[in-house]
């Protein structure tokens, strides 16, 4: 991972209600502008209540603060992974060349240590997040690789692929630990608070809920009427967040003995013509959920509500991936138009 020398650029403003204040230092790949807008009072550290992270050459398709919200790793069209700074002036500063194709999905460990990657290359990814230098290529799937996600408390990964199987991996090992067969393609996975549950979705349009020590599946959840494309464990891990080409996004109970499971349905979020896996988040506090959306506005609900809250624009491309920082009302949004923002909240 290459890291890069830092050039200074001066300021610049212009008049008008939205104004460039000023631009982030330049690396030659990526910079940084910081857009302010008049208003209520700041909420966040960041430099503006907008931030503007460019450099990718490709579509960006997943992008994740680390755990202690000082940086941030993306993952896109271009093969790269990209490091960023939150704060000041959102510095690139750092990049590699990780797949021989397309990144698909993107993740940090808990403690902030590793990254995890999938590719449509058909191999998973792990990073040692501080020397950006690769621990170890996970290779078994026989297609692309959609979707990965790491246990919270072990060093267990979990990964769904095109060849409709979801493989569990040891990241200190080469070799999956087992493979789950499923019927269709796999493009959505995500991790149970409990190390032998996982759970699932896909072309099919259920959710599935896996038992690792039965290597079975527990139970299924309907609801969808076609493809999902991302699932996010709410921070308590009781429920599952879904978002799905039907244009809804679905809160489950996934606790064992649940009655019901399916409890919220969120709308406004729209699928194109592009079928982007569009990802979907969690505020750290589980009040509020969200996700990108083809029409190319971040959507933000109340969950006592299901009422939107906000509906961002600025992006001129689908928004593939959005993720909140973990202690500020921050959320970050990821997009085909090669951009990455941050925006600032009022929650």
């Amino acid at each position: 991972m290459s890291k890069r020398t830092r050039e200074d650029e001066s300021d610049g403003a212009a008049s008008g209600a939205v104004v460039a204040v000023k631009r982030g230092r330049q690396d030659g790949t990526g910079n940084t502008q910081a857009i302010v807008e008049t208003g209520p009072l700041r909420t966040s550290s960041l430099a503006a209540p907008i931030m503007l992270l460019t450099g990718h050459a490709g579509e960006v398709f997943c992008a994740e603060f680390s755990p202690d919200g000082r940086s941030i790793a993306s993952g896109a069209f271009d093969r790269q992974i990209y490091l960023w700074n939150t704060h000041e002036e959102c510095q690139n500063y750092a990049a590699t060349i990780a797949h021989a194709g397309a990144i698909l999905d993107i993740h940090w460990s808990s403690d902030g240590d590793k990254l995890y990657t999938a590719s449509s290359d058909k191999t998973c990814a792990v990073w040692d997040a501080h020397t950006g230098e690769r621990i170890r290529r996970l290779r078994g799937h026989a297609s692309i690789v959609n979707c990965c996600s790491p246990a919270r408390k072990s060093p267990m990964l979990a990964s769904g692929s095109d060849d409709g199987t979801i493989k569990i991996w040891d990241t200190r090992r080469r070799g999956y630990v087992h493979s789950l067969g499923n019927k269709y393609q796999v493009t959505a996975v995500a991790y149970g608070s409990n190390p032998d549950q996982v759970i699932t979705a896909g072309l099919d349009n259920e959710i599935k809920v896996w038992d690792l020590r039965r290597k079975d599946v527990a139970f299924a959840m309907k609801g969808h009427v076609d493809t999902v494309t991302g699932l996010k464990l709410s921070p308590d891990g009781n429920h599952v967040l879904s978002n799905a080409m039907d244009n809804t996004v679905r809160m489950w109970d996934v606790r064992p003995y649940a009655k019901e499971r399916m409890e919220k349905v969120f709308k406004g979020a729209q699928h194109g013509f592009e079928k982007n896996l569009i990802r979907c988040a969690w505020t750290p506090d589980g009040k509020h959920v969200g996700c990108g959306s083809a029409d190319r506005n971040v959507y933000i609900w109340n969950v006592a509500t299901q009422q939107i809250k906000y509906k961002l624009p600025g992006h001129s491309g689908s928004v593939n991936d959005i993720d909140f920082h973990p202690s500020e009302p921050i959320v970050l949004s990821a997009s085909s138009d090669k951009k990455i923002y941050l925006g600032e909240l009022t929650l």
